[in-house]
This record gives structure tokens, sequence and C-alpha cells, in this order.
């Protein structure tokens, strides 16, 4: 299955992209997901206890089961404010 993964903030710039189509065997995680991509990634590998995950624009947790087409935003914590 492919999936979308979007990249936002910080994460963005390590990656150097702000978007990717990513393959992972049918069942997979977005935990998996997270995994596979530090592997591609390892910038990333210090941000995994702070990102939260929305597939389809609605948070999840890292057990949840994605499916072709879904989309994956992995957002960064941000700071900011007056």
């Amino acid at each position: 299955m492919t999936v979308r993964v979007l990249f936002f903030a910080s994460l963005r710039e390590r990656v150097k992209r702000s978007e990717t189509a990513w393959r992972l065997k049918d069942g997979g995680t977005v935990e998996s997901l997270w995994n596979a991509l530090v592997e591609e990634f390892p910038a990333i590998e210090n941000m995994g206890g702070a990102v939260r995950f929305a597939v389809n624009r609605e948070y999840v947790d890292r057990d949840h089961t994605l499916a072709d087409g879904d989309e994956v935003a992995i957002i960064p914590p941000v700071s900011g404010g007056l």
C-alpha cells in the first residue's frame, strides 16, 4: 500500500521536503511508518517522542492501522505566542 506523508515545521526542515509517498506492507501502522521514516531520515529520530500523527485529518495513536491512500500528517511540537 502507499500512503501520502506530510511533514510540518522543524520536521519538514530536517527531511528537506514537505511531503512524500511511502510504501508499506498491508496492515502497517503509524508506528511502523515512523520507524521506516527514521531509517530513511535519521535526523528525525530524536523527535519521535514528541510528534503527533493525524490520518486523514484526525489525530490517531501510533497503533492506528493505515490503509492504502491514507494521508498521514506528522506534526512536531510547536511553540510561540505572545
